[in-house]
């Protein structure tokens, strides 16, 4: 409930950071990205999403604007960037960083950090940086939501992340700030709608044209990282039916393509005339009940549901049916405490993703017993999106 009604903070500290600089640099994503370059303000924030040939996810990430020729990009994408510069012709750097990345989320947020920096944020605006201080150390905030609700990022010197951690619990003790621990930590990405690595898709990268990048990226991953696994009730014929285009994961908002990047043309095409799309699924109570009384019945039982849901490490992928016919692919199953329901997102295909539609999801691994759980359609995200709330 602490970003329904307070706050937490969250460390996401683990992700990885590389530091871009030249003038090439905007050029360089820009053939690697699907995203609009044209307008990027300093102190301005982007979520940028890299696709295969075919438009498939290989990651995304965040990409910020520190100076006229200076980038700062998060998570795994950074090894896909990289990778092109090395293998491109741009005048542009890169190196490794390692930064601290506090979340610090809910409708007292803005308090928090406010009170941590003891100064006013009220002006930095939706997913851009504000540059302040918190226990002596330089800290760039940005404004943002992973929660659906308003947030910051707190980006800075590793070395100084124990003192500005510190200093934030100090100062969020007056509202109620939580720890976010990580076995809730995703139900926010689910009622949200933040479609996550390995949880919700596989990175399109096990092409053969894709081998000397995936070598590079095992070898740069720790172990982790770099393993992907499946389960679930879907059984594709070949690993790219678990990757996912960017269309279906609900940005098709962010592809422009008025430029040349790596699965232009096909997302072109998927743009127009798009084939599935995002949804959440609200998952029937009732027969929720029966595959944990299966637990304590004589035979075999209905594979465990983990509460409040699967840790990461694997994509669990399950069916969706409707009148012995698949219309879809459901991941993130997960229990909000705040809705009180079982929820999933779910790619569905277009014909059956009006809202209300009444469908099934195949609950069970190949070989284990299945049931097929009744699930309502109801759309993506679920709790609704105060990111860009007014304080």
């Amino acid at each position: 409930m602490s970003w329904k009604e307070g706050c937490y903070i969250g460390d996401w500290s683990f992700l990885w950071e590389r530091r871009f600089r030249g003038p090439d640099v905007l050029k360089l994503f820009a053939d690697t990205s699907v995203n609009n370059f044209a307008k990027f303000d300093l102190n301005q924030s982007k979520h940028v999403i890299h696709t295969d040939k075919n438009g498939k996810l290989i990651a995304e990430g965040i990409l910020t604007r520190l100076g006229e020729d200076e980038y700062m990009h998060f998570g795994r994408g950074t090894f896909w960037v990289d990778y092109n510069l090395r293998h491109g012709d741009y005048d542009a750097t890169s190196q490794a960083d390692d930064w601290f990345n506090f979340q610090v989320q809910g409708p007292e947020a803005i308090h928090v950090v406010e009170k941590a920096c003891g100064e006013s944020l009220r002006d930095v605006k939706f997913m851009y940086n504000g540059h302040i201080k918190i226990a002596g150390c330089d800290v760039v905030a940005l404004r943002q939501g992973m929660a659906g609700e308003l947030g910051f990022e707190l980006q800075g010197d590793i070395k100084k992340s124990q003192e500005v951690y510190d200093a934030i619990i100090e100062a969020g003790k007056d509202f109620g700030i939580r720890k976010l621990g990580g076995r809730t930590a995703f139900i926010n990405h689910l009622e949200a709608c933040f479609p996550t690595i390995v949880t919700d898709y596989l990175p399109a990268i096990f092409e053969p044209d894709m081998a000397d990048y995936l070598k590079e990226f095992r070898d740069a991953m720790p172990a982790f990282a770099s393993t992907f696994n499946v389960a679930g009730s879907f059984e594709g014929k070949q690993i790219s039916d678990w990757y996912r285009s960017p269309v279906e994961l609900g940005w098709a908002n962010r592809i422009h393509t008025g430029h040349d990047f790596i699965g232009r043309d096909a997302l072109t095409e998927e743009k127009a005339n798009p084939r599935r799309v995002i949804r959440t699924l609200v998952w029937n109570p009732e027969d929720l009940v029966k595959v944990y009384a299966s637990l304590f019945k004589q035979g075999d039982p209905y594979d465990y549901m983990e509460m409040p849901r699967e840790q990461r490490g694997f994509m669990y992928c399950d069916k969706v049916v409707k009148g012995g016919s698949e219309v879809g692919a459901t991941t993130s199953r997960g229990y909000s405490y705040f809705f009180r329901e079982m929820l999933s997102l779910a790619t569905m295909d277009v014909a059956e993703a009006e809202i209300g539609n009444e469908v099934s999801v195949v609950w069970g691994n190949p070989g284990h017993p299945q049931i097929e759980i009744r699930a309502t359609v109801q759309p993506a995200p679920y709790k609704q999106d105060n990111r860009r709330a007014s304080y």
